[in-house]
């Protein structure tokens, strides 16, 4: 059975979907009924692309401000390259909002419905695009794979989806994120002048969603010694309205103890992850929540936020404020840093929660959709 599926967002950086995308093709190999086309904008390959194309981000900005509809003309293109490469595909799987027309029968997966709670993130053409077609592409799907039991009844209650259409199959934690000694780390957490377990982190997208604000706030609120010995690390590529994170991100920069790393590679941020005192991860808003799966995984403990699908990741291993509270998250902060047991509890359990997901599991789910579609 030959199953399309659009890895176009492979040709930029790998952030949440594109890491899923890569760990579920990888999974799926040992189920060799299916046979992938991976659509990469321009033909389908069965191979994954090795790394982003170089200056990729750049270059699509570039196109978007030089190019009336910019992104609807894209989608033409590739609509019509996508109907060439997918002769003789039995189905059509998209991780988008906004699948490709296809003749035969299509499954897409809604990470979250972050266009209906955050707009603002979501360049205004391609807002545009996505509440034209969303709905449709919806409709259409016979099934919806969704990253959580959240986002599931999200989808069912927003667009009227029955139960049954519905599939939820968690991600999974790549292998390369595990526990890691002093001495293993040392060099090259060195190399970014930072020292294991004397750091805190934060992970995602530089856009109001991930509410990086509380978590300067709440820095800014810890005694300044203690800021002295754990500066505040950010990682994460610019992301949509970056304007509304400026001013605060520039005072905290000016003081030295707060330092963006940006986006980084995998290898990287496995590292950081393991090396970090604890993950601060505040976010408004979230589908799943890689980074605290990840963080559990390397033995982190994790402060996140009581919202959206993230209790459904972290459990009780989680440490969880109102994403509105500074001042409670500064605490959550200094508890962890000072009270090695309590630290200690949460990484235990954080361990023991990661054991729980697995990308094996998500491709389990996934083929039994795919087969569940083909069987009519």
């Amino acid at each position: 059975m030959r199953i399309a599926l659009n890895a176009g967002i492979l040709r930029a950086p790998r952030t949440g979907i594109g890491q899923y995308l890569v760990e579920l093709v990888q999974a799926l190999a040992v189920y060799p009924e299916f046979e992938l086309a991976l659509f990469n904008g321009w033909n389908c390959s069965p191979e994954l692309p090795s790394a982003a194309l170089p200056g990729y981000s750049r270059l699509s900005g570039l196109i978007k401000r030089c190019v009336p509809n910019a992104y609807a003309l894209r989608r033409l293109i590739e609509q019509q390259r996508f109907k060439r490469g997918s002769a003789g595909v039995d189905l059509y799987h998209d991780p988008s909002l906004w699948p490709f027309e296809f003749d035969g029968p299509m499954v897409m997966t809604l990470h979250d419905l972050t266009h209906v709670h955050f707009p603002e993130t979501q360049p205004a053409d391609r807002l545009v695009e996505i509440e034209r077609h969303a709905a449709r592409s919806v409709e259409r799907a016979r099934r919806i794979l969704v990253d959580s039991q959240f986002i599931g009844e999200e989808v069912c209650r927003y667009y009227g989806v029955p139960a049954e259409r519905v599939v939820v199959a968690p991600l999974g934690c790549a292998a390369r994120f595990h526990p890691r000694t002093p001495a293993q780390l040392a060099a090259p957490l060195q190399a970014l002048d930072l020292q294991p377990g004397r750091y805190l982190l934060c992970v995602g997208t530089l856009e109001p969603r991930k509410n990086l604000q509380l978590a300067l706030r709440a820095y800014d609120l810890l005694p300044a010694s203690l800021r002295a010995q754990y500066p505040l690390v950010i990682v994460g590529m610019p992301g949509w309205r970056p304007e509304q994170l400026a001013e605060p991100l520039q005072r905290s920069l000016a003081t030295g103890q707060v330092r963006l790393l940006g986006y980084q590679s995998d290898t990287v941020l496995a590292e950081l992850l393991a090396g970090a005192r604890l993950l601060l991860f505040p976010s408004l808003y979230e589908g799943f929540g890689l980074p605290v799966l990840e963080a559990m995984a390397s033995g982190t403990p994790v402060i996140l936020s009581h919202s959206s699908a993230l209790p459904e990741v972290a459990g009780a291993a989680g440490t969880y404020i109102d994403p509105q509270d500074g001042r409670a998250c500064a605490e959550a902060i200094q508890q962890l840093i000072d009270d090695r047991s309590e630290w200690q509890r949460c990484r235990e359990l954080g361990l023991q929660r990661a054991k729980e997901f697995s990308w094996g599991r998500c491709a389990a789910a996934t083929a039994s959709v795919y087969r569940q579609v083909l069987e009519g």
